[in-house]
């Protein structure tokens, strides 16, 4: 009778270890593949912004003797007038107060 002895090509309490070359290939795969997964999520991330409803805005004409704490002062929650000048102003690119008779103003609505 003939015995047959097999060894293994690797042993199994061998570690695998990594030459420099192989470390630098996985780091690159890895960033390579983190790099493709930021794009993708970036992708389908849209900055979006809330315009709001339409008609949220109104567009009123200055008349003789308007000022804009006064059409402000119709429009503003009591105590809150001076805010709502500022938005009109921000709303208008309005560099000051001053009002011309026919202007049109955007004037948010309550």
């Amino acid at each position: 009778m003939s015995t047959i002895t097999m060894t293994p090509a690797f042993s199994a309490s061998t570690p695998l270890r990594l030459t420099r070359r192989g470390k630098a290939l996985l780091l690159a795969t890895f960033l390579g593949l983190a790099l493709v997964a930021m794009v993708v999520l970036g992708s389908l991330a849209v900055a979006t912004r809330d315009a709001g409803p339409a008609d949220s805005v109104r567009v009123v004409q200055v008349q003789p003797g308007d000022t804009l704490y006064a059409i402000a002062g119709e429009v503003s929650e009591p105590g809150h007038v001076r805010d709502m000048v500022q938005r009109i102003e921000d709303l208008n690119a309005l560099d000051s107060a001053s009002l011309e008779v026919g202007q049109r103003l955007a004037v948010p609505r309550r």
